[in-house]
C-alpha cells in the first residue's frame, strides 16, 4: 500500500505523477473561485449599486474576519483525524461554501433595498472567505503527505502553473472574447450568471477529482512523525510562528508575489490596459492564448532549475526576470503610443510587446506556483525542529496572506482609479486615454509587479532552506521514523 522509496538512505514517501497531477486541481477549484469573484466589483457597483471605494473597502476590510477565522481553520485541519482522513471532509465542505455564498452574492445583493446591501454582501463575502479558506489550507497542507522527495514536490508547479493557465489566461478569453461580445461589451446578470454556472461546476469536478488523489495518503502513517509528534495546543501557534524564520521569509515573499499576481489579473485593470490604453479589449484575449505556450515553456524551464537546485534559486532566478521584463514594459510604454501595438499590422513596436509580454506572464504565471511545494518544505522544517506536524497551522498561515493580497487588489485598484476621478464606476471599455489614467494603467500593470517582486528577492535572501539543508531535513525524519520503528 506504502509508495515509501529507499533514495541515498533516505525513506522518501512518493507519488504517481497522476496523483501529484488530480491534486494540483484543488488549488484550480479554489482558483475558478478566484476569478469569479474577481469581477464582482463590477456587479456590485454597476448592478446592486454600491460604490466603488465602498465595494472595495468591504473586500479589504474583511481581512480583519480572516485574522479570526484562519488560525482557527489552521487548528481544526491540525486536529482532525477522523475516518475520512485529515484533509478530504474540508476540501469537500469548504468547495460547498464557496458555491453557495457566491451563488447568494451574485444573485440576492440587487434583490435588497439599498439600506441593506452593503452589510449583506460584507456578511457573505466572510461565508465565501471562510469556504475559501478551508479548501486553500488542504491545497498546501496536505502536499506533505502527498510527497516529499526533492525532485517530485516541484512537479505540483508544472501541473498547478498549467492549471492556472487554464483559468486565468482561458478564463479571460472565456469573458473578453465570448461573454463580452454576448452580452455587447457589457457586464450584465446574464453574463454573471453563465460565468459562475461554468466556473462552480468545473470547481466541484475538479475537487472531486483532488480527494481522489489523496486519498491512499490522507492516512496517520503520513502525518509528520506519525507516533511520536508532539502535541500542540493553540496557543504554541505564536511561538512557532515567531521561531520559524523559514517561515516568516517564505510568507512575505508569497504575499508580495501575490499581490503582484491579483493586481495584473484584476478585470479593471485589463480594461484599462487592452480596452481604453490599446483601444481593443478583445486583445486581451487574443493575447491570453498567445502566451499560453511562451508560459508553459518557462514553467517548465523553473521546474528543471528546481530539481536541480532547489525551489529556493528556481524562484529567485525567475524573479529576477519578472522585474526586469515589467521595468522594459514600463518604459515601453511611456516612449511609444500604445495605439501602435496592434496584430493587425505586426511591426517592430508590436514584436518587441509580444516578447516581454510574453515573458511577463510566463513569470506570473510560475512564481505563485513556485512557493506551493515551498510550504511544504517549511512544514516539514517544523517536523525538523520540533517534532510538531501542524501544516494546518502553516497552511492557513499562507492561506490568511493568499486572501488579504487576494482583497487588497481590488482595493488598490479601487483606490488608484477614484484617485484620478472614477468615484462612482470603473473605468469602462472605449473611454478616451487620459494622461493620469495611462500613468495609474502602467503602474497597476507593471509598477505594484516591480515593487512586489523586490521584496521578494529581499526575503529570499534570509530564507534558509535550500537544496542542501532540505536534503538535511528529510534525511534526519527519515531518521527519527526508523527509531519509531525499531522502538515498536
Amino acid at each position: 500500500m506504502s509508495e515509501v522509496t529507499l533514495d541515498n538512505q533516505t525513506n522518501y514517501n512518493t507519488s504517481k505523477w497522476w496523483k501529484i497531477g488530480l491534486f494540483a486541481l484543488n488549488n484550480t477549484a479554489t482558483n475558478l473561485y478566484l476569478f469569479i469573484i474577481g469581477f464582482v466589483s463590477y456587479y456590485v457597483t454597476g448592478i446592486a449599486g454600491l460604490a466603488v471605494v465602498a465595494a472595495s473597502a468591504i473586500i479589504g476590510g474583511s481581512r480583519v474576519f480572516d485574522a479570526i477565522t484562519d488560525p482557527i481553520i489552521g487548528f481544526i485541519i491540525d486536529k482532525t483525524e477522523g475516518k475520512f482522513g485529515k484533509f478530504r471532509p474540508l476540501m469537500i465542505a469548504g468547495n460547498i461554501i464557496l458555491a453557495g455564498s457566491v451563488l447568494i452574492i451574485y444573485n440576492v445583493t440587487h434583490l435588497l433595498p439599498e439600506s441593506m446591501q452593503l452589510i449583506f454582501f460584507a456578511l457573505m463575502y466572510g461565508i465565501y472567505i471562510i469556504g475559501y479558506t478551508l479548501q486553500t489550507a488542504c491545497t498546501k497542507a496536505a502536499q506533505t503527505v502527498l510527497t516529499n522527495h526533492p525532485k517530485q514536490r516541484p512537479l505540483f508547479t508544472i501541473y498547478d502553473s498549467i492549471y492556472s493557465i487554464g483559468v486565468f489566461t482561458g478564463g479571460q478569453i472565456f469573458v473578453a472574447n465570448y461573454l463580452m461580445e454576448k452580452y455587447n461589451d457589457n457586464f450584465t446578470m446574464e453574463l454573471f450568471a453563465e460565468l459562475n454556472m461554468y466556473g462552480i461546476a468545473l470547481s466541484g469536478l475538479f475537487t472531486i477529482l483532488a480527494t481522489i488523489a489523496i486519498w491512499q495518503k490522507d492516512r496517520k502513517e503520513y502525518f509528520g512523525l506519525a507516533k511520536n509528534n508532539v502535541k500542540t495546543r493553540f496557543r504554541d501557534y505564536w511561538p512557532i510562528l515567531k521561531g520559524n524564520r523559514a517561515l516568516q521569509m517564505l510568507v512575505l515573499a508569497a504575499s508580495t508575489d501575490k499581490i503582484t499576481v491579483m493586481v495584473m489579473r484584476q478585470p479593471a485593470v485589463y480594461v484599462m490596459f487592452f480596452g481604453i490604453m490599446m483601444g481593443d479589449y478583445a486583445l486581451s484575449g487574443t493575447m491570453s492564448a498567445i502566451t499560453i505556450i511562451p508560459a508553459i515553456l518557462i514553467t517548465f524551464l523553473g521546474v528543471n532549475i528546481a530539481t536541480k537546485t532547489g525551489l529556493k534559486s528556481a524562484l529567485v532566478k525567475a524573479t529576477w526576470i519578472g522585474i526586469l521584463s515589467a521595468a522594459f514594459l514600463f518604459i515601453f510604454f511611456l516612449i511609444v503610443d500604445p495605439s501602435t501595438v496592434t496584430l493587425d499590422n505586426l511591426g517592430i513596436t508590436t514584436i518587441i510587446f509580444l516578447i516581454a509580454y510574453s515573458i511577463l506572464q510566463g513569470i506570473e504565471k510560475l512564481t505563485t506556483p513556485l512557493v506551493m511545494p515551498m510550504i511544504a518544505d517549511v512544514a516539514d522544517y517544523e517536523t525538523y525542529k520540533s517534532g510538531r506536524y501542524v501544516p494546518g497551522m502553516i497552511g492557513t498561515a499562507f492561506s490568511l496572506i493568499d486572501k488579504v493580497m487576494s482583497s487588497l487588489a481590488p482595493v488598490i485598484v479601487g483606490l488608484a482609479v477614484g484617485f484620478i476621478g472614477y468615484k462612482d464606476e470603473f473605468p469602462q471599455v472605449g473611454e478616451a486615454l487620459t494622461q493620469p489614467l495611462l500613468i495609474t494603467t502602467l503602474i497597476l500593470m507593471f509598477g505594484v509587479p516591480i515593487f512586489g517582486w523586490m521584496i521578494s528577492l529581499i526575503a529570499m535572501k534570509f530564507y534558509p532552506l535550500d537544496h542542501t539543508k532540505m536534503a538535511k531535513i528529510q534525511q534526519a525524519i527519515s531518521d527519527m521514523k526508523k527509531t519509531e520503528e525499531s522502538d515498536t
